[in-house]
């Protein structure tokens, strides 16, 4: 990536963003700015193997845009995060891979959480829509605590064709939904078996129609308490992890 200036560069700040950063060398990464005298030695070593320079400067230094804040020990400058094709994503996903789709979450501490859940669930990427669905910023990065600088993302113009095209691959979509007769906990093994794409709406709208017309299995989580639903990011942890504990059974 050629660079074109510094205004081509963000301001990644907190430790699991700034360390998962310098540990992943996905982005170009341009430097570390630290604040005088802060005892970072870890994110130092971390600089120092992926080469990248490390300054030492004051805390008014960290505050400049709108990225550092105040109190900040340390702001890492870094490129954005790659985009994922999706042909690639599916080509390198491994033999029974999950993926996560959403359909217009707006919201970027939702789609950071979901993130988080979807790497920690190892989950091979996420697909995302380029209208409604916000940028992978570095509050992005913060609500993930760093797995967006792991887990690919790709985005699509029109989801419900590219469902459509990974169905043709060989994939299954799971779908949220409370009125639906199988629950998470009681579905059949061979729901989660085989490539899996699981479809999470955003909050309010849920899934459109347009895009819920590509479900292979619709799937409600059971509620226990006077609650009617999960919050969206909430909901794909659940999801993702018993898509996990069932593959790990096998």
């Amino acid at each position: 990536m050629a660079r074109t200036g510094s205004d081509s560069f963000e301001r990644l700040t907190g430790l699991h963003p700034v360390r998962e950063a310098l540990r992943a060398r996905r982005r170009e990464l341009r430097r570390l700015l630290i604040r005088k005298g802060a005892a970072v030695e870890e994110l130092r070593g971390l600089a120092a193997a992926a080469g990248v320079g490390v300054e030492e400067v004051p805390e008014e230094a960290l505050r400049r845009g709108d990225a550092g804040g105040r109190g900040a020990a340390f702001v890492l400058e870094a490129g954005p995060v790659p985009l994922a094709v999706l042909e690639q994503l599916v080509a390198e996903a491994g033999p029974e891979p999950c993926l996560v789709a959403l359909d217009e979450v707006e919201d970027p501490q939702n789609l950071g959480a979901i993130l988080r859940a979807a790497e920690g669930a190892g989950c091979a990427g996420a697909v995302l829509t380029w209208r409604r669905a916000p940028p992978l910023s570095p509050a992005v990065s913060r609500a993930s605590a760093g797995a967006l600088e792991h887990l690919p993302v790709a985005r699509v113009t029109n989801l419900g064709r590219a469902l459509g095209s990974l169905k043709e691959k060989g994939f299954w979509v799971l779908g949220g939904d409370q009125d639906a007769g199988d629950d998470l906990f009681g579905a059949p093994d061979r729901v989660f078996q085989g490539p899996l794409v699981a479809l999470f709406g955003s909050e309010g709208r849920g899934i459109r129609p347009g895009v819920a017309a590509h479900l292979d299995h619709r799937l409600r989580i059971p509620m226990q308490g006077r609650v009617a639903s999960l919050n969206v990011a909430t909901a794909a942890a659940v999801v993702l992890y018993e898509v996990r504990r069932r593959r790990l059974q096998r």
